[in-house]
């Protein structure tokens, strides 16, 4: 690989936002030689086949402007193979996850491949070179947890409380944590909101039940993904987008709630959504998604927005891929009713079996799962009070009003003092331990939450992160301890107490 170009890591490059990374980048290898760290899968290693022999023939022929792909196929949780990944490199981009559901279904290699193999990285770059190397991590907007109107608006800072049964927001937030308060100087934390891809096909899982009908999301293309991760690379080292935390998504063309976009996708097929699912296979809370205030900021540094991708340029592209026969099906459910009837009572039938999966909502009442319908329903009988389509729909306007979330200090002081922090420690139901601060907030402070629970956490973490006491937001998941304790938390844990805009 050439010395003469910055080398960049890419982690996750198989995934949906880390493959329109890597294809991006595999057109600047004027700029960058490019190291992949992907598992050995028969998958992984066919999807990079033809780009290994690209570049073997650029090597070749003696262009070294094109011959500079590196791949460590090897394993997050082993350290010599992040060790490996990481030697030599100028830039890290760190989008690699294990996901929901597939989190869900594994939760232990969750929070393997999250944290563990996150802390490993950063240990890996702290050796190699913490004041050179620059480490993009992709966190998640799962780590808010719950955002139903009235908080249904958030920003960077606000809560990190995630929902019950969410072990990819778990791993994440251990992972975020780790790069964060890192010795590695030029580092940050993008959270990533819901990636649209346009393969229909991909959206069918029981999780789909999981969220409630009346979530705003503010989404992203995977195309859009890619984009911003590569404009990272133009930041200098001297600006201010280093050390924060963002709101990764597509901008208010982007915004929509989920029951509309439940109507769209469905209605592309000529079918109604009120005919091929009932309104009580959705759950009433315990998800995530929500619009965000602040997802401008992030723009601002790497302008994505520009020629980004709205949620009509999605829906179009979802059009497109379709296979000739759903397109068929679609003309015809729309101009025949007999056959649209047909075609809803198919998909109503394949749908519910989906739901009545184990890991379906159906499957949990079927089963008395009553650790999951408590979390995601409330209750059996709040489950068994959910009417119709035609009944008492969620009020879905976009500009309703909503509840900004109050941090616990003065947010437009310049300079932070003692006393701002102790506020922010009482105001979340704990204290400050330590007695002294120089206004580094960077500098790991000693706090104990309401809970008795000590940890170290620097200011910056708790303040501009919204992290807290990491003992508290483990399983069991007992929010309910300091509910009444916790101010900060309660606004997300009971938001019908919060006064509105």
């Amino acid at each position: 690989m050439s010395n003469q170009k910055q080398v960049v890591l890419l982690t996750g490059a198989s995934g949906s936002m880390g493959f329109e990374t890597f294809k991006l980048l595999w057109e600047k290898r004027d700029r960058f030689d490019i190291v992949l760290f992907l598992r050995p899968s028969k998958k992984n290693r066919k999807k990079f086949r033809k780009y290994e022999r690209a570049a073997r023939k650029s090597a070749r022929a003696g262009r070294a402007a094109g011959s500079g792909l590196k791949i460590v196929w090897g394993d997050a949780l082993n350290r010599e193979d992040v060790v490996e990944a990481c030697r030599g490199i100028d830039w890290c981009l760190h989008p690699m996850a294990l996901i929901s559901p597939a989190a869900d279904r594994d939760p232990e290699m969750a929070e393997k491949v999250n944290a563990r193999g996150t802390r490993y990285l950063v240990e890996a770059i702290e050796a190699e070179g913490p004041e050179h190397i620059r480490l993009v991590h992709v966190g998640t907007i799962a780590e808010y947890g719950d955002r139903l109107p009235p908080v249904h608006v958030g920003r960077t800072g606000d809560p990190v409380i995630p929902s019950v049964y969410d072990h990819y927001a778990l791993g994440k937030i251990k992972g975020e944590l780790a790069v964060m308060q890192s010795r590695i100087t030029h580092r940050v934390s993008l959270r990533q909101t819901f990636i649209m891809i346009p393969g229909l096909f991909s959206l069918v899982d029981p999780i789909m039940f999981h969220q409630p009908i009346n979530s705003f999301m503010e989404n992203i293309t995977a195309r859009d993904s890619g984009r911003l991760m590569v404009s990272c690379l133009d930041i200098p080292g001297d600006s201010e987008f280093w050390g924060g935390y963002y709101n990764i998504s597509g901008g208010p063309e982007c915004r929509i709630t989920f029951l509309e976009f439940l109507e769209r996708i469905y209605g592309m097929l000529g079918i109604r959504y009120q005919k091929v699912m009932k309104r009580r296979w959705f759950a009433l809370k315990n998800f995530h998604m929500q619009f965000y205030e602040d997802a401008g900021i992030l723009n601002g540094y790497l302008h994505h927005w520009e020629g980004g991708q709205g949620m009509e340029d999605y829906f179009g592209e979802v059009w497109k891929q379709l296979p000739w026969y759903l397109k068929a099906t679609a003309w015809y459910a729309r101009y025949i009713p007999p056959y649209r009837a047909l075609v809803e009572a198919v998909t109503r039938k394949q749908l519910k079996k989906l739901a009545s999966h184990r890991e379906g909502t159906l499957g949990w009442i079927r089963r008395k799962d009553m650790g999951r319908i408590r979390a995601f329903y409330g209750s059996m009988e709040a489950y068994e009070q959910i009417p119709g389509w035609e009944k008492d729909l969620p009020f879905l306007d976009h500009k309703q009003a909503h509840t900004r979330l109050d941090h616990g200090y003065n947010e437009s002081k310049k300079e932070l003092e003692l006393s701002d922090l102790q506020q922010a420690a009482a105001f979340r139901g704990g204290e400050l331990v330590s007695k002294e601060w120089k206004g580094n907030l960077h500098q790991p402070l000693s706090w104990v939450c309401c809970q008795q629970h000590p940890f170290m956490m620097t200011p910056h973490a708790v303040l501009k992160g919204g992290h807290w006491c990491p003992e508290c937001i483990a399983p069991p998941w007992n929010y309910h301890l300091f509910l009444d304790q916790n101010q900060f938390a309660a606004q997300v844990l009971s938001p019908g107490k919060a006064n509105l805009d």
